[in-house]
């Protein structure tokens, strides 16, 4: 996290798209879904990760908080991915986070392609080197200070406090530990793709092992569904949400290209990992974000990496009244609002 005092908060994840909010109550043994809620963002609202229609997207956050279950709440986690983010895998010569501590600042001048007064900055430990005791593995996450002034100022302008800024592929990681049981000797990819954005993350027993986004996301079956049918970009999206295995062999033709265009470029990153992993093979994948459910878009991922994918449930272990929430709606919804639920999952100095 990049700024961070344990108390709950409410996790919203601010997407290309729309907005996704959640509220979750700690209880003994986990914890209760308080609030949900998703509001759609006008085109180009946000591009390449920049906060173009400020306006719009205050207002899709106001309405999801006037929503809110418990309105005394008012700190909330969000989170960046892209080229608004950095994240390196570092070794320092320190055997201490307390070493680290004191030594991250010069280290990250190396691997930080920004002036380091230029940007807010944070750290993990992650242990001692196993090809050197004396030094530590660290993970390193930096983020413009301009972007995160401009995550400060919408929540802001729509009456809350942004207290904690994540990242997308960490706080998806979240939500996937909150709800699976963890095998500590697998390594796990998780994939979330939102509309113009892919976040892999490679992990082993709640460590990131490799992170990695990719400009490419449900957007490219919208562009390819326009350019086939001659159609506008929205009637392309009204008819990308319509298809099914009973669709015309165009439309599924369509959906098909793109799964497996998807595919494609994460064998390429997860090769690319698998090439130098010292911490053993991927042995499973799970999906999440909108696009997860894309038609045979699971089964082209499979397929294509000779692995078990699977649509990850961020709210499998989240108890709910369901006389407050529908339990098909939470469903339906689930994969889109992984990131969200991690969100709230976290808590003020979390690491």
């Amino acid at each position: 996290m990049l700024f961070a005092k344990k108390k709950d908060l409410i996790g919203v994840d601010v997407g290309s798209t729309s907005v996704k909010l959640v509220q979750l109550r700690a209880i003994k043994g986990g914890y209760e879904l308080e609030s949900i809620g998703l509001a759609p963002l006008p085109p180009e609202a946000i591009v390449d990760n920049s906060l173009m229609n400020t306006t719009a997207i205050v207002e899709a956050i106001s309405s999801l908080i006037d929503g809110l279950a418990q309105r005394k709440v008012r700190d909330v986690a969000s989170s960046v991915s892209g080229n608004s983010v950095i994240i390196r895998k570092i070794v320092m010569t320190a055997s201490t986070p307390e070493e680290v501590e004191a030594e991250i600042q010069w280290e990250a001048e190396q691997y930080i392609p920004f002036d380091i007064n230029d940007v807010n900055m944070d750290f993990q430990a992650l242990g001692n080197d196993e090809n050197d005791p004396s030094k530590m593995q660290v993970l390193l996450v930096a983020s413009k200070k301009d972007i995160v002034n401009d995550y400060q100022a919408i929540f802001s302008e729509a009456g809350v406090k942004l207290v904690l800024l994540d990242v997308d592929a960490f706080a998806a990681q979240n939500a996937f530990e909150m709800n699976y049981d963890i095998d500590p000797d697998e390594v796990y990819a998780l994939i979330n793709i939102g509309s113009s954005m892919m976040n892999l993350n490679v992990m082993k027993d709640g460590i990131s092992l490799f992170i990695r986004d990719v400009q490419l996301g449900g957007a490219l079956y919208t562009e390819d569904l326009q350019k086939k049918l001659g159609i506008s970009f929205d009637e392309a999206e009204r008819v990308k949400m319509t298809i099914t295995e009973s669709s015309s062999d165009e439309l599924l033709e369509s959906m098909n290209r793109i799964n497996n265009t998807i595919a494609y470029e994460i064998r390429r990153s997860l090769d690319f990992y698998n090439s130098n992993a010292l911490e053993g093979k991927i042995g499973r994948v799970y999906l999440s974000g909108g696009v997860a459910r894309s038609i045979n878009l699971a089964n082209a991922i499979s397929e294509i990496l000779s692995l078990p994918v699977e649509i990850i449930n961020p709210l499998a272990k989240i108890r709910f009244n369901d006389k407050l929430f529908d339990p098909k709606f939470l469903n339906e919804v689930a994969p889109v609002m992984t990131v969200a639920v991690g969100l709230a999952g976290r808590r003020l100095g979390d690491k």
